[in-house]
């Protein structure tokens, strides 16, 4: 079997860090690995696999002569627009994820369990889709495929680090009474109706890539969609309610196991009347792992077709750095 080379663009930064983590658990067939971050970084020592890797600077010239075949970028949206077409001319495939190339025509925006076939048509870069829209993605299409979709209304309750390490130090600061460096609100005891900033219509950027990013990977123009994200005070692990009007009658114990048969789900859906607790996903329980969890699935009756659900994820994981190791692992499999 061939082995690749694969780099690591922003490797010091969380996403990078785990990226590095998916790759050690995956065991990729890889002959090298390059590792890549700003100035800043550079001369660092990475210890990964039994090997010390030194961060390089990233520059326009530094993937030549290096014969990579996947760069993985998490650098953030000015760092890959710039520098993503520089990996592409010297020969690599660009797993990219940040928001720079998403809704780029001519790029592909992937979930693998979802549509790992828009991975044949890149030209040099695939697009790893938003952390909440990946999560939410995979609930989703088992029930598009059965029954067709009407209208999503998404509601997202999003974990700090879904907002970085600065994030992550603004809950931590919050607990111990410090004001916030990363949000324009404290988190701490407190919930945030604003992630990124505001269009001309009240609808925030994060909000508008849901609705945006779902119709492109479901291929699927006209659905109607809405959606309200919420910053929440869990450190990781975004969760959302999502309610869906969906385009035929359905069989409630037959969508449940429609869910519980596809790939990348868990079911995690027991709750009996009367009872004080249920069995339902939280990020607590989903922290550190792969799956999309999902679980409160009940019918909406308040439309016709109507169902909601609950679902969980690793941001981290799922949400950035194993999605786009499973788009890489996709990718290799389809050269052999």
């Amino acid at each position: 079997m061939k082995k690749y080379n694969i780099a690591i663009v922003g490797a010091t930064g969380m996403v990078g860090r785990k990226f590095l983590q998916v790759l050690e658990e995956r065991k990729l067939p890889v002959n090298n690995y390059y590792m890549f971050a700003s100035a800043r970084s550079a001369g660092k020592k990475i210890p990964f696999m039994g090997k010390e890797y030194v961060v390089e600077e990233l520059t326009d010239s530094c993937f030549d002569g290096k014969d990579i075949d996947i760069a993985l970028f998490s650098a953030g949206g000015g760092t890959s627009f710039r520098y993503a077409p520089s990996a592409v001319r010297a020969g690599a495939l660009v797993i990219d994820n940040s928001s720079a190339w998403r809704m780029d025509k001519k790029v592909p925006l992937v979930v693998p369990e979802v549509n790992s076939q828009d991975i044949k048509r890149h030209n040099g870069i695939i697009a790893n889709p938003n952390c909440s829209t990946i999560q939410a993605v995979v609930a989703l299409k088992p029930l598009y495929d059965k029954y067709g979709i009407e209208r999503i209304v998404y509601s997202t309750y999003q974990a700090v680090s879904g907002a970085g390490m600065g994030g992550y130090r603004d809950l931590e600061d919050g607990i111990n009474g410090d004001p916030p460096k990363k949000f324009s609100y404290p988190i701490f005891s407190n919930c945030i109706p604003q992630i990124d900033v505001f269009d001309e219509d009240d609808y925030t950027k994060e909000e508008l890539k849901m609705v945006h990013e779902t119709r492109k990977i479901l291929n699927d123009d006209n659905m109607k969609i809405t959606a309200t994200c919420v910053r929440v005070p869990v450190f990781n692990g975004h969760s959302e309610s999502i309610n869906v009007e969906l385009k035929n009658e359905f069989d409630l114990v037959e969508l449940k196991q429609l869910l519980a048969d596809f790939p990348g789900i868990m079911l995690m859906d027991d709750v009996k009347a009367g009872e004080a607790s249920g069995v339902y996903p939280m990020p607590s329980l989903c922290n550190g792992k792969d799956e999309v969890f999902v679980g409160r699935i009940r019918r909406d009756r308040s439309v016709a077709n109507g169902v909601n659900l609950w679902v969980v994820a690793d941001n981290v994981r799922k949400g950035a750095a194993t999605n786009a190791v499973q788009i890489a692992q996709t990718w290799i499999a389809m050269q052999q």
